[in-house]
């Protein structure tokens, strides 16, 4: 901002931000606008690289990644053929924003989006005669990872356009500022946290802003006077980009008990105690036929799992739609860095068996961040490497390719079809050689204790049969081994309390 300021020889009159206005968001969002539509951030909101306040006792401090452009030539009713001409020079930025405060304004913005520090830009200047209107890159990082990477060809409306659109109805002045909307990938940032966000010419990466560096810090809480944050899972959706990021369970309005199941350590132990056969076997008993994923199978031997559901779903091929979601942060990426420890990443391929949907560089993210596993019912490229992993895999098979063959990363955290399952988010997924099996959560605690009983009686039997005892009253037990089951079963917890 100092050297905007400098160049300008004073402080930029407007700010001007764009809602909407890459595809990438707009599929994140699931609504494509016709139009661009706008609001106003204060002046004095503007900053460079530095720090941000996040008020004391408020959930969602949002960042967004942009290209500024920033005006050169006073326009007024001019052609969007004629807007990029009137555009000076472009810059990185850093739209903040704190979500807690949005219902206060009702969409207008003005206390959520225009906080000291919250239109951080820089921290140089590049030409906008050096560089092409569509061939600017805007990439984002949050604690040094990538989390936002798109160029201004992807945007729906040009620069020039919502240059021309503005001018219909104000006057652009020279240091006007206009924040031209930010990619897929979007999110909020905690207390410690850095942002960092670079714009740079696609054709030659020399050109560039440098890294905007945003380091977010606790401040007090806000006055009592006036609205108070407030928030609520849609908001909470919203701030984060999507239900998975926000730690959601789409299920959660429903008010069934996908969300209020716990599995705890205790939980886990056991159900990794117990065979996937037997546990099928209750469900079975209880109805519940369709819980197996069909056609998959261990990429290696021996490993077993339990965790709760994440999905992905890929949908089939086509051309103008992989192109608008099957490149940057798409959805498998988004899926894979954002599955928490303990969780099972179940991707949705239709069964298709002659086209990737894992391979071992994203395998290895789901590993780093602690997920339990991961099951498609497509293939695995780099099968061997993946085999190779700690996390334990359940795949079609192997296949060289990848995305672009039959499938486009589509969403994420939607109840999906995955080897003939219905399988929700938050539903416990349990695997072993035999296969993986989808328990619904309110069963769970039923289902095990069952599956141990059944297990301790298995055990009996199977030492019966060892000893030559024919199976004839024995498998299943019938009523005179039964008496001799409570024995044998009396008799070695005793000898294991001593």
């Amino acid at each position: 901002m100092d050297n905007l300021t400098e160049a300008l020889g004073t402080r930029p009159g407007k700010i001007i931000a764009v809602h909407l206005s890459y595809r990438s968001r707009a599929l994140q969002r699931g609504r494509t606008p016709a139009h661009a539509s706008y609001f106003m951030k204060a002046s004095s909101s503007l900053a460079g690289s530095g720090e941000v306040t996040q008020p004391a006792g408020t959930e969602l401090l949002g960042f967004e990644g942009e290209v500024a452009a920033i005006i050169g030539t006073p326009a007024r009713n001019i052609s969007p053929e004629d807007g990029w001409a009137h555009v000076g020079w472009v810059t990185a930025s850093n739209d903040l924003g704190l979500h807690d405060l949005r219902a206060a304004d009702k969409g207008s913005n003005v206390r959520s989006k225009s906080g000291d520090g919250y239109t951080a830009l820089g921290p140089a200047l590049i030409d906008a005669r050096s560089v092409q209107e569509d061939g600017l890159r805007v990439r984002t990082w949050l604690d040094g990872e990538v989390v936002q990477d798109d160029t201004t060809a992807g945007m729906l409306f040009t620069i020039g356009a919502i240059v021309a659109d503005l001018s219909r109805v104000m006057t652009l002045e020279v240091g006007d500022v206009i924040l031209t909307g930010t990619p897929a990938g979007a999110s909020v940032a905690g207390v410690g946290q850095v942002i960092e966000v670079e714009v740079s010419s696609t054709e030659d990466p020399s050109l560039t802003s440098g890294r905007l560096r945003t380091t977010v810090v606790s401040g007090p809480a806000l006055a009592p006077w006036g609205s108070p944050p407030e928030v609520d899972d849609k908001q909470r959706i919203d701030a984060w980009g999507s239900i998975e990021a926000a730690r959601l369970s789409g299920n959660i309005a429903e008010g069934d008990t996908q969300a209020a199941f716990e599995l705890t350590d205790d939980l886990r132990r056991r159900l990794l105690n117990v065979g996937v056969a037997t546990l099928s076997a209750q469900l079975r008993a209880r109805g519940f036929n369709e819980v197996s994923i069909d056609g998959v199978g261990t990429l290696a031997p021996g490993k077993k799992m339990v965790g709760r559901a994440r999905t992905l779903r890929y949908l089939p091929y086509r051309k103008d739609l992989f192109e608008a979601r099957g490149g940057g942060y798409n959805a498998q990426k988004r899926a894979i860095n954002t599955v928490e420890p303990g969780e099972v990443l179940v991707m949705s391929a239709r069964g298709v068996d002659n086209a990737g949907t894992i391979g071992d560089i994203l395998a290895l993210r789901a590993q780093v961040r602690g997920a339990a596993g991961i099951i498609t019912d497509g293939c695995a490229r780099d099968y061997s490497l993946v085999g190779a992993l700690d996390i334990p895999v359940w795949a079609a098979g192997p296949h060289p390719a990848v995305l672009g063959r039959h499938h486009i990363p589509w969403e994420t955290d939607v109840d999906i079809d995955c080897g003939g399952a219905l399988v929700r988010v938050g539903d416990v997924i349990v695997a072993d050689d035999d296969g993986p099996i989808v328990i619904p959560p309110h069963l769970v605690i039923e289902v095990l204790e069952a599956a141990e009983k059944q297990e301790a009686e298995e055990e009996f039997i199977v030492e019966m049969v060892r000893k030559g005892e024919s199976v004839d009253g024995l498998y299943p037990l019938g009523p005179q081994w039964r008496l001799r089951y409570e024995e044998w079963r009396s008799s070695k917890n005793k000898g294991q309390a001593t």
